[in-house]
């Protein structure tokens, strides 16, 4: 039986090689905004129900239209305000469905990575011929849209497989939002030897597991993402950390939870030594900048692997 997923070595958090983030910040603040697209009736998935109840789904699907209607733009003028440019986790049907969301972020230079083709069909019972397969038409689709090729990936639904990583490095992305074992990034172990690592992309300050999972209210999600922020921000005067807010437009953008986000925005970026920036440029710096003492210093505290 594995211990473990096997992407990583233990890597205890005290004594790594000190990040320096550009101009000596202390925290490096990216924002990503799940924009997706769901299907009212998809095909169906013997390991998964996309939706909770019979079809037709409307309530469902309803509040995810609402997102892509309103709460987008709603969400696109409060980043705008506090000079952030979102990155964006796409579901990249939507360069089809939606191509005016995709033209509104690119006007504002935002990242966009894949998050699969719909969030409806899930990487579940593929054989890995299927997800290569699904994993470059997204990079494709996204590529022929925005005219960048996706460097990061978020399986749609979080439904990846054991060879997700592997397959997604060897088709050229550089960094993967599917682990969630770390504040800062780290270099990550793919089959075809890639220089991959993860992003810190945080489930915990993720807005639909504090509204929908936790049940928090939100003065409560916006304490708890200034609170967040505090501990980061503390560590990264010894070593840079990197803090995610994983938005989802129908959740953080409905009118009574928009101010409580606001809040934690302006705290945020209130702060002098925050980078605010997005996912590909911490991972293109942290590949240039960190990787290799990264990966040095990981290969000497686990000796026995290194040897085999």
């Amino acid at each position: 039986m594995r211990e473990s997923p096997g992407y990583y070595d233990y890597w205890p958090y005290q004594d790594r090689p000190r990040i320096s983030w550009p101009g000596g910040a202390r925290l490096a603040f990216w924002v990503a905004p799940n924009i997706e697209f769901y299907e009212l009736d998809p095909p169906g998935n013997p390991h998964r129900r996309a939706w909770p109840h019979p079809y037709p789904a409307v309530p469902g699907y309803s509040i995810r239209d609402y997102g892509n209607r309103v709460g987008h733009q709603r969400q696109m003028r409060l980043l705008d305000k506090y000079g952030i440019r979102g990155s964006v986790s796409l579901s990249a049907a939507l360069c089809v469905h939606h191509p005016e969301i995709v033209a509104m972020c690119m006007e504002r230079e935002w990242e966009f990575f894949s998050h699969g083709i719909y969030n409806t069909r899930y990487t579940y019972g593929m054989s890995e011929e299927q997800e290569r397969e699904m994993i470059r038409e997204s990079m494709q689709i996204i590529e022929d849209c925005t005219g960048s090729k996706p460097a990061g990936y978020l399986a749609p639904a979080l439904s990846h497989s054991e060879s997700t990583l592997d397959l997604f490095a060897e088709l050229g992305g550089r960094y993967t939002c599917d682990l969630f074992h770390d504040d800062q990034p780290t270099p990550v172990r793919v089959r075809g030897g890639q220089r991959f690592i993860s992003l810190p992309y945080s489930l915990e300050m993720n807005d639909t597991i504090a509204y929908v999972v936790n049940k928090a209210e939100p003065r409560r999600y916006g304490q708890m993402l200034k609170d967040c922020f505090d501990r980061l921000y503390a560590e990264g005067a010894e070593s840079g950390t990197v803090m995610c807010i994983p938005t989802h437009n129908y959740q953080v953008s409905c009118p009574h939870r928009l101010r409580a986000f606001e809040e934690a925005l302006e705290y945020i970026t209130g702060h002098a030594d925050v980078w605010v920036t997005t996912g590909r440029e911490i991972a293109d710096y942290y590949l240039e900048h960190c990787y290799d003492t990264a990966a040095a210093a990981i290969a000497a505290a686990n000796p026995v692997r290194r040897a085999c």
